[in-house]
Parts: structure tokens; C-alpha cells; sequence
């Protein structure tokens, strides 16, 4: 069992805005400025926390929904709609947006829960979406995927539901998540997989303060719009 003190753990909320802060210096580097520069470096370092840290808030965004419907509906939703400004800033390159990365593991995730008891089929079906990422060029392809996959099915409420939340430890929850999602972070950075890893282990369980459909579909709508400002 381990203990991390409560001071140091973080809510979803507080995951959210961090990934966001990632995801934006990220793409401020890319975008603007020179590669190989130390500012640059730092912030594409930064940036790695992003990816890593928004697949593991699908899944649990995925195993807390009250509606997967209208879950899985908003991330296609706003997945056509940033695939605009994806275009403008990248052409017709074959790629699409990282929102059909999360959709489509999403879509994983709704197909393992009806077939989990079927191993040999559920692994195939795993291994057909993942495949299909890679055919269609999302970011992050099939790890970003399987990675969200990952997430998921590591949970010991996934593995055990009938165990009550409150017995749950979730930093030790995550270092088995941690553990096999980890060398799929590495492909895209070591120091940002190792830092998205103890943020992760950081996470204590909780939604936090920033509840309510506004502030949902404002982080929804922050990917597309923050494109928007490098056009």
C-alpha cells in the first residue's frame, strides 16, 4: 500500500488544467518557434505530459459518464469540428486530429465492456481499432489508442466492480497502470513520460471543483479554438 500525502495529490480538475497548460506549450513550441532551441526543448518537454495525461481522464471520463452516449458523441462531435482548423494548420497530409484518437478509444472501451468475458474476440477487436488509427493517421496512432485501452482496463474497478470506491488506493492503483502504459509514453519522450507518470500517480480519485456541462465542453472546445490561434 502506498501513501501519498494529501496535499501533493490532484483532482481531475486540477489533471485537466495541467494537460491544457502541456498541450498549449507544446504547440506554441511546434508552431512558433525554432527547433532545437533551449526554449523549445523545454516546452516539447513539457508538452509530453499532454497526451498521456488526457488518455487516462477519457478512461476514467469513460467509467464515470452517466451517459457513454452522449460522452462518445461529444468527443466525435468536437473531433469533426477541430478537424478544421487541423486543415488549415497542417493541409492534407493524411493526418487527423488527436479528438479522433480519443474518440476512437472510446469506442474500444464501449467494445470491451460488452465483450470482455470473450477474450480472443475482445483482444481482436482491440487490435482492429488500434489497427484502424493507424490506417486513418490520427495523432498518436494506435499507441495513443491502446493507451487509453490500457488505462482502462487497469483499473481495479474495472477489474474488480464489485469493489467499493472507498477501498480502492488509487496511487497504487496506478503504478499498475503506469507500469504497462509507460512504454508507450516513452516513444514520444522519456522526461515527459517519466513527469506524466508521477502526475498520474498523483491523481487521488476525486472529479474536483470544475464540474457542470459548461465547464465539460469548455475543455472540449479549448483543443479547436487554441488551433485557431496559429493559423
Amino acid at each position: 500500500m502506498f501513501s501519498v500525502p494529501l496535499s501533493l495529490r490532484m483532482s481531475g480538475s486540477a489533471l485537466k488544467i495541467l494537460a491544457l497548460l502541456s498541450m498549449l506549450a507544446d504547440h506554441c513550441a511546434y508552431f512558433l518557434l525554432e527547433p532545437a532551441t533551449p526554449v523549445y526543448n523545454v516546452l516539447r518537454c513539457f508538452g509530453r505530459i499532454a497526451f498521456p495525461v488526457f488518455a487516462f481522464l477519457v478512461a476514467e471520463g469513460f467509467a464515470h459518464t452517466r451517459s457513454r452516449n452522449r460522452y462518445f458523441f461529444s468527443l466525435l462531435a468536437f473531433a469533426l469540428i477541430s478537424e478544421i482548423p487541423w486543415y488549415l494548420l497542417n493541409g492534407a497530409d493524411g493526418t487527423h486530429n488527436v479528438m479522433f484518437t480519443l474518440f476512437i478509444g472510446v469506442a474500444t472501451l464501449a467494445v470491451f465492456d460488452r465483450l470482455c468475458e470473450h477474450g480472443p474476440l475482445c483482444c481482436s477487436t482491440i487490435l482492429i481499432m488500434c489497427t484502424l488509427a493507424w490506417w486513418t493517421g490520427v495523432d498518436y496512432d494506435w499507441r495513443g489508442v491502446l493507451m487509453i485501452d490500457l488505462f482502462y482496463m487497469l483499473r481495479r474497478q474495472t477489474i474488480e466492480p464489485w469493489l467499493s470506491r472507498h477501498n480502492v488506493c488509487f496511487p497504487s492503483q496506478a503504478i499498475i497502470q503506469i507500469l504497462f502504459t509507460f512504454p508507450l509514453m516513452m516513444h514520444y519522450g522519456i522526461a515527459g513520460a517519466v513527469i506524466a507518470s508521477i502526475v498520474i500517480f498523483l491523481y487521488d480519485g476525486t472529479r474536483g471543483n470544475i464540474k457542470g456541462a459548461v465547464a465539460k465542453y469548455s475543455f472540449y472546445a479549448f483543443y479547436p479554438l487554441h488551433l485557431l490561434l496559429f493559423i
